[in-house]
């Protein structure tokens, strides 16, 4: 049984790292830096402010790369055995976020027209993704490992809202009108709220066979 569950959580994990494979390359194909390219052509009013072109090529550019090096990082095996790797990768993972991806995000909120309720839901979840990965952050160079791997986890609960975003479009494209302001809304905060409750119940469980591991191993 142990082993079908293995099996399960790889395959699972492998889709997962395919999906965000696809979602980079797709980003990355905006690095020809064409202001006409592609989603780009319905934002010309929005660039024009010049504002809006830097954060999109902020978010979507260096978001590709955070979200390929989430998966290395979370994965086990790159802190026992690539932890110098692991370090580096964790490095770029962290700046790429405070620095790009999440003011990138943030400024973009602000041009979305698809009523207050996307603006409000983007805007919560952008600095959210900044406040948790200056977190997770400052807990590594505190030597607290256990607080900034929980931090990490919700880090990256939000950096993976970029894929559930686009399986919730592609899945209800084809039923719902998501132009009307509503219907992209309730996408907006299922992308990555969600993600989050998923992630602080899985800290929780972690926590409690920790605290109960501890419990027997003092009783014995």
């Amino acid at each position: 049984m142990q082993r079908i569950i293995t099996l399960f959580r790889n395959f699972i994990f492998l889709i997962v790292v395919l999906l965000g494979v696809a979602l980079a390359a797709n980003a990355l194909k905006y690095s020809n830096f064409d202001p006409q390219y592609g989603f780009l052509r319905l934002k010309q009013q929005a660039i024009a402010t010049g504002w809006y072109l830097p954060a999109y090529y902020s978010h979507v550019l260096v978001g590709g790369i955070i979200l390929l090096a989430g998966f290395f990082q979370l994965h086990p095996k790159s802190i026992r055995h690539f932890r110098k790797l692991h370090r580096i990768v964790g490095y770029i993972y962290v700046m790429g976020i405070l620095f790009f991806a999440a003011p990138g995000g943030i400024v973009m909120s602000f041009f979305i027209d698809r009523g207050p309720w996307v603006l409000t839901s983007f805007l919560i979840q952008g600095s959210l993704w900044f406040w948790f990965t200056a977190t997770a952050f400052d807990r590594i160079r505190k030597k607290d490992i256990e607080g900034h791997r929980q931090w990490m986890w919700r880090s990256y609960a939000l950096t993976f809202a970029a894929i559930t975003l686009r399986v919730y479009i592609f899945i209800t494209s084809y039923t719902y009108n998501l132009s009307v302001p509503e219907a992209y809304a309730t996408l907006a905060w299922l992308s990555w709220v969600p993600n989050l409750l998923v992630i602080e119940l899985y800290l929780r469980k972690i926590s409690t066979n920790s605290m109960q591991s501890n419990i027997v191993s003092k009783g014995n």
